[in-house]
């Protein structure tokens, strides 16, 4: 019989997702507006991102497939492939991503070469892969709960002791900011089902995972703006060294980023049955951390900001389009090999995305364009049935 994972274990995958040098890095960013107007489209861009990531789950959990299973449903099997590849290829940069920013915090605090930090985490995520996410329970379990006392411990010390500063810096308006705080949770859209789909009780599981994903996540944002502002360093590992959390730091950061790379790399193998299925998930979710490994000791990847809207012009319209066809026009069957119609109405919105960019939005550009693509998805199929009768 399939084990499926239950509720709690769910709320622990999505709580070692949320937990990221990545995540606190980008909250950084947000210092410019100062700590009420920083949390304020820090907690909105959670929320609208959140929703997405629960309705996108419950899809999956509902039809127990995994995220790119799903979009054969609203694109057709082999339209659904350009976001299984698409999918891949951003699981393969978030993974160098991570695994670069994990290596770099790390080298801060024991100086022995980024390169040298880069393998160690490399390898222990291809170890989490081995040991499979069903057989993580305990080992997850121990390793959340070491990350959970250790994070607390680290705001402690960034809002206990520090002072708060006037920033100044490259001005971010509080659109943008909102976008930067929607950009992490749309990130995990093409991933949340992979996990919600072996689910025992898949809409309280979904609704856990995007909840405690929602919350955690914005602690990583308010832990960075917070060291950005309060302590006037964005050097993460140089706070936890001034702290005195030498060892303890190590165990956050090397921690964090392995929980939170396993489930890219993961995703990548589970992405890649959607293709074909002559390949193993687990080796190719090794091979993944391999080449984000080398991607991470030999690329500069220190400005991700350009990669987080890249994923949100790919997959806002994706999920939008999903969430008409489910949810409002009831589809749930696997379409033909290409549904052209949503795939034009896909483009659609990729260049509603880009040319918002463009506009200064009070509530972000992810927001409208999900609103708008659902829109138009939704009054372009019914205009369709009704020509088709």
């Amino acid at each position: 019989m399939e084990k499926r994972t239950s509720v709690f274990e769910n709320g622990l995958i999505w709580f070692g997702a949320a937990v990221s040098i990545a995540e606190i890095l980008t909250g950084t960013y947000f210092a410019p507006l100062g700590f009420n107007k920083g949390l304020l489209a820090i907690i909105i861009g959670h929320i609208i991102g959140c929703i997405m990531l629960f309705l996108a789950g419950l899809i999956g959990g509902k039809v127990r497939k995994s995220s790119m299973e799903t979009a054969k449903i609203s694109f057709g099997r082999k339209g659904a492939l350009l976001f299984s590849v698409l999918n891949i290829v951003q699981l393969i940069g978030w993974t160098a991503i991570m695994i670069y920013d994990g290596a770099l915090a790390v080298n801060g605090i024991f100086d022995i070469g980024n390169w040298i930090w880069c393998i160690v985490i490399g390898a222990l995520i291809v170890l989490w892969i081995m040991i499979g996410i069903k057989n993580l329970g305990k080992v997850n379990t121990v390793a959340m709960t070491a990350l959970f006392v250790l994070t607390i411990i680290l705001s402690f010390v960034i809002f206990g002791k520090g002072t708060m500063q006037n920033i100044t810096g490259e001005g971010l308006t509080f659109g943008a900011a909102i976008e930067l705080s929607v950009a992490m949770p749309l990130s995990w859209l093409p991933l949340i089902s992979d996990y919600t789909r072996e689910a025992k009780k898949p809409v309280k599981a979904t609704a856990v995972s995007a909840i405690t994903y929602g919350i955690v996540s914005c602690w990583m944002y308010i832990i960075g703006m917070g060291t950005a502002i309060f302590t006037a360093e964005s050097d993460i590992a140089q706070i936890m060294v001034k702290a005195g959390l030498g060892i303890a730091g190590l165990l956050i950061i090397v921690f964090s980023t392995v929980t939170t790379t396993f489930l890219d790399a993961y995703s990548a193998g589970v992405s890649s049955e959607s293709i074909t299925k002559k390949v193993n998930d687990k080796w190719i979710a090794a091979a993944v951390t391999v080449i984000g490994t080398v991607g991470a000791m030999f690329l500069p990847l220190t400005d991700i900001t350009d990669f987080l809207y890249f994923i949100g012009s790919v997959f806002a319209p994706m999920i939008a389009i999903q969430i008409a066809d489910f949810f409002i026009l009831k589809q749930n069957k696997e379409a033909s090999a290409f549904n052209i119609r949503n795939l034009i109405i896909w483009l659609a919105g990729f260049i509603i995305y880009r040319a918002l960019m463009n506009v200064d939005v009070i509530v972000g550009s992810t927001l409208v364009d999900v609103v708008l693509t659902i829109i138009i998805c939704v009054v372009v199929n019914l205009i369709a049935k009704r020509a088709y009768r």
